[in-house]
């Protein structure tokens, strides 16, 4: 069962703009080493909206052989087209992820009913674990937790949801009508902890990319029974957290990797460079850490 910190990874690029594919692997191998829990690609942090579909597969094929059943995969395999989603879910099962992660149609805005429709048919079509994906602020649609209970009731292999919403409320109301197998899994570092606290199953993690072994131990923690533990991590790291929103995420991501040491800080348009003003206090808060 995935379970734990599951880092949302970054994609990086090399500087004339393909995949950077040793990077990725080197990425991978770091995250494992450093007890991250499971893989996610080609998410929103991972800028999925500027790769192609055959840069999307290539990371799908060599991130599942590069893990090599180490941690749990999940392929990031959503759309705005139900068709377009239906095929990359079908791709990330014939090489072997262990999750698909569904976002929420974007730009088109479903009703409920259509995004019922559109989860019921990617499941009835691809036997692999789905993970529905709520992030209304980027989508312009927020999947209700009635919706959710009634895609999970009907979908043996609907397991969960990322919920980045932001809102314990509905979260709440979901966890109250969905049984103790389902998934539900943090898409909002700054509140990874009252997640658990309600039933959550770990996180889907940008702070993950940068101090993976925190992570992990945060949630680890709190499975331990060690709530001060888990607390002090919590509120250890959450400056880190909020400097890596400073803008549009993976901006900052990428940028402190880079001052890391890990990756290239290179994005595809339309995201582009950090100001410099928050250049500066990312790394204030970097080396308040001792991360650069």
């Amino acid at each position: 069962m995935l379970k734990g910190s599951i880092v949302a990874l970054v994609t990086p690029f090399s500087n004339k703009g393909p995949i950077d594919e040793e990077k990725l692997k080197s990425l991978i191998d770091w995250h494992i080493q450093k007890g991250t829990d499971g893989i996610l690609v080609c998410g929103t942090t991972g800028e999925s909206a500027t790769l192609t579909h055959e840069e999307h597969k290539r990371i799908i094929e060599l991130t599942v052989s590069e893990v090599n059943k180490r941690v749990p995969v999940v392929a990031g395999c959503g759309s705005n087209s139900t068709q377009e989603a239906l095929e990359l879910t079908e791709h990330a099962k014939k090489v072997g992820a262990d999750y698909a992660l569904v976002i929420t149609p974007y730009y088109n805005k479903p009703t409920q009913e259509g995004l019922y429709q559109h989860f019921k048919k990617i499941a009835d079509s691809v036997d692999i674990p789905i993970i529905i994906y709520n992030v209304p602020s980027r989508t312009g649609s927020n999947i209700l937790p009635s919706t959710v209970a009634r895609i999970y009731n009907d979908c043996k292999n609907i397991v969960g949801i990322k919920e980045a919403s932001g809102s314990l409320d509905q979260i709440g109301q979901l966890m109250s009508q969905v049984d103790d197998k389902f998934l539900l899994f943090s898409g909002s570092d700054e509140v990874t902890l009252p997640i658990l606290a309600v039933g959550g199953s770990g996180a889907i993690s940008v702070v993950a990319n940068i101090i993976p072994k925190e992570n992990h131990e945060l949630i680890a923690s709190f499975f331990k029974g060690d709530m001060k533990k888990a607390k002090d991590l919590h509120l250890g790291i959450y400056d880190i957290i909020k400097a890596l929103f400073i803008e549009t995420n993976p901006i900052p991501a990428k940028t402190a990797l880079s001052l890391m040491g890990m990756i290239e800080s290179n994005m595809r348009l339309p995201l582009c460079p950090m100001s410099e003003t928050n250049i500066d206090q990312l790394k204030k808060v970097l080396k308040k850490h001792n991360l650069i």
